[in-house]
């Protein structure tokens, strides 16, 4: 049991890092591709790499098991990823990956409600207010009128909602025993089924010049082969290992990676109240979740909780 506790540590540590790092691939990719073309391309790839890691057929305990497949891959894959895409086109990678970062506070919420675990307390909600009060401060970044990106911001808020509804998901499939890699491959499979509408409505173009642009191959590479196939067969299998409230607390590290990248590689600028906004954020959210590894962070203990007081 510990070693496996230890290895679902060290995959949520080794998804966090590898996804800290997607929203400047992204970024980079949004210059010759739309949202929905990058998500695509993504997806696909990562489809295909789990067959070959895993092509045997999943075989459905219960015929409702499907819906939640469905679901997953809806809230988990293609609203959060569309969301998550097109707030990159509004906004900075910093803005976006702060903000879709209070995901842990939705999946506490949803884990009382639909996982039976600890309901929220006061040190929740106090976190909660910090944190919230960061991201006000890295939304404006010292630019009041001008710099402020509300569409940008509000759609990084419905990721970080698509993807406690995942996390929620992905726990309930869990408890069904199927395979990590077999989940994963069906929750991609029905992600490129509901971007098909997605295609209809916005169009898709398929330029195979652009695709093998050596910088636009290597980042859809990148994010398909190793941030979609691997991570999210990583993350789920954390999630199966430590709960969905204990994994999502990894959810913290991503800020600091993606803010250290986008200024290495698009220079993008950190400003004093840039950081101060990130410390508030990132404190807020351990204030919130700091009993998780005070009371319930025994390596034999399993079940979620919310960091109650």
């Amino acid at each position: 049991m510990r070693n496996r506790i230890s290895t679902g540590y060290a995959s949520a540590v080794l998804t966090v890092i590898v996804w800290g790092t997607t929203f400047t691939s992204t970024k980079i990719l949004l210059r010759d591709f739309s949202a929905h073309e990058i998500l695509f391309f993504r997806s696909l790839l990562a489809f295909l790499v789990l067959y070959i890691a895993k092509p045997q057929k999943l075989v459905l305990r219960e015929k409702k098991h499907e819906l939640l497949f469905a679901c997953a891959g809806l809230c988990g894959i293609t609203l959060y990823h569309l969301f998550e895409n097109y707030s990159l086109s509004f906004t900075a990678v910093a803005n976006t990956s702060l903000i879709v970062a209070t995901s842990p506070f939705f999946i506490a919420l949803l884990s009382s409600a639909f996982l039976k675990a600890e309901k929220p307390g006061p040190a929740f909600y106090l976190g909660f207010l910090t944190a919230l009060t960061g991201t006000a401060i890295i939304s404006f970044n010292g630019r009041i009128v001008l710099a402020l990106n509300p569409m940008g911001d509000i759609l990084a808020l419905c990721a970080a909602l698509s993807w406690a509804l995942y996390s929620i998901l992905s726990k309930l499939l869990s408890q069904y025993e199927y395979g990590t890699l077999q989940i994963t491959r069906r929750i991609f499979g029905y992600n490129l089924l509901f971007l098909l509408p997605v295609f209809f409505f916005s169009g898709f173009r398929l330029n195979p010049s652009l695709l093998i642009k050596p910088v636009n191959l290597l980042h859809i590479l990148y994010l398909g082969a190793v941030a979609s196939a691997m991570c999210f067969g990583t993350w789920n299998y954390a999630i199966q290992t430590l709960g969905a409230l204990r994994t999502s607390v990894f959810i913290y590290l991503i800020p600091v990676i993606s803010v250290t990248v986008s200024a290495i590689v698009l220079r993008e600028p950190v400003t004093l109240m840039l950081i101060g906004g990130a410390a508030l954020t990132l404190s807020g959210l351990f204030l919130s979740e700091y009993k998780v590894f005070l009371r319930r962070g025994e390596l034999g203990e399993t079940s979620d909780s919310s960091g109650s007081a």
